[in-house]
């Protein structure tokens, strides 16, 4: 999926733009410049065609601050990553400094990708015509928007969909992809490099040592699998802000690339919020899920160790019972292949495709015995189910009442599927039809 990069100097309404192409409010929205220090990345859509958007940090000159040092290399990880960079700048402010550097160091980069400069807060006619001085900057066209009403937004989201590359057609190869993710310095590296048996990333005690996510590929009983490593960085960043933001962009984009992803923890410092925000952006996307507890030989430990290290975290994300999870060492090769053998047999379940008279045969059955609760008085009916797709799967139920199933039974549902099919590890969605 292609990747758009916001950048700007600070409150010039990066953020508004953010939730206005996505379609959601992910990015905190707050009128005092340099609220936004970290990283926002979601999903657009426009014209029948989707690309990912990632909001940036204010740029700004002041080289003191380690803050705004960090922001700086946020933005320039993030040109690096992206396909399309929009510039935005605010008409009420007219031409800053700021904007002029950060037009200097877009420039190079024009030559290789696509940079529109975006004209914001220009909600009347009359701030339309001011952004005109926007073309001093030397970037081409303008495109003056309102991000907070919409103003001019559709025009824009055309130029970016008409400049975007195309999307790659369909992968033809069929070897399981593996991305191996988690928080800077969980040992990512260390793994790959463990089930290679040569040292193909670079690893280092400091976080985030790997600068590019590689595509590694693993032989293994005769099979080849792809490893996808998603670390940080190999120069030292300012601060550990902006590696967080160059590690979640990497992180996001192997996600969208995986069969599998296998959500690498640190046993010293256990389940961290980050980790569920990982686990949560790779079920969105619907691809299998796999937990493995690194660095457990640094663990003191005994018969009970493992049981209470798992029902620990298990309390903590009760969703994703359906996750395995797996102590190892990268270190000591401790379970490691165990790892890939459980991630091989996630992908073959989440291509698994149930018959429909078997499918029908064994939930029709469960849900005569335990029927949905009425609405209003009046029964919901499931008549028929079929799997609509595979990878991920897609389970299809025809009612008289589609809308009015209750989050509880669709809990049900899935159980009872998981309880006579399988899908280890796999996220399942269920769609209701009207009959």
């Amino acid at each position: 999926m292609s990747l758009v990069a916001i950048v700007g100097r600070p409150n010039v309404g990066k953020s508004t733009l953010f939730n206005r192409l996505t379609e959601g409010q992910a990015a905190i929205v707050y009128d005092e410049p340099g609220v936004t220090r970290d990283r926002h990345y979601g999903t657009a859509e426009w014209g029948g065609k989707s690309f990912s958007v990632v909001d940036t940090g204010g740029f700004t000159l002041r080289s003191g601050d380690p803050i705004a040092a960090a922001v700086r290399e946020q933005v320039q990880y993030a040109l690096e990553e992206a396909d399309l960079v929009l510039l935005l700048v605010d008409v009420t402010a007219g031409l800053l400094e700021e904007d002029a550097q950060l037009a200097a160091l877009l420039r190079p980069i024009a030559a290789r990708k696509p940079v529109l400069v975006v004209a914001n807060k220009a909600d009347n006619p009359q701030r339309a015509l001011q952004a005109s001085e926007f073309y001093g900057l030397g970037l081409g066209p303008i495109y003056p928007i309102s991000a907070l009403s919409g103003s001019g937004t559709g025009e824009l989201l055309d130029a970016i969909t008409a400049r975007l590359p195309a999307s790659p057609p369909p992968s033809a190869d069929e070897r399981p992809k593996i991305a191996l993710v988690g928080r800077p310095n969980v040992g990512k590296s260390s793994l790959v490099n463990a089930l290679l048996g040569q040292n193909r990333m670079i690893v280092s005690e400091t976080p985030g040592t790997t600068r590019d996510a590689v595509d590694s590929v693993l032989r293994y009983h005769g099979r080849e699998i792809v490893l996808l490593d998603t670390a940080g960085l190999r120069r030292r960043t300012r601060i550990r802000e902006a590696l967080e933001f160059y590690s979640t962009l990497r992180t996001h984009r192997a996600i969208e690339r995986a069969d599998v992803v296998v959500l690498l923890l640190d046993a010293t410092e256990g389940l961290q919020a980050q980790d569920i925000t990982i686990l949560r952006a790779a079920e969105a996307k619907r691809k299998g899920l796999l937990m493995a507890v690194n660095k457990w030989d640094a663990v003191p430990k005994d018969s009970q160790t493992a049981r209470a290290y798992e029902e620990a975290i298990r309390s903590r994300i009760p969703t994703f019972a359906y996750v395995p999870l797996v102590f190892i060492s990268a270190k000591t090769r401790q379970r490691i292949y165990k790892v890939i053998e459980l991630a091989c047999a996630i992908a073959a379940e989440r291509a698994k495709r149930i018959p429909t008279a078997e499918l029908n045969e064994k939930l029709l059955a469960d849900i005569a015995h335990t029927p949905p609760p009425a609405y209003r008085g009046r029964p919901i009916k499931i008549k028929h189910l079929t799997q609509a797709r595979s990878a991920p799967p897609l389970f299809v139920f025809f009612t008289n009442l589609p809308h009015r199933i209750p989050e509880s039974y669709r809990r049900f549902l899935e159980r009872r599927l998981r309880d006579h099919f399988g899908f280890l590890g796999v996220p399942i969605t269920l769609a209701f039809r009207q009959t």
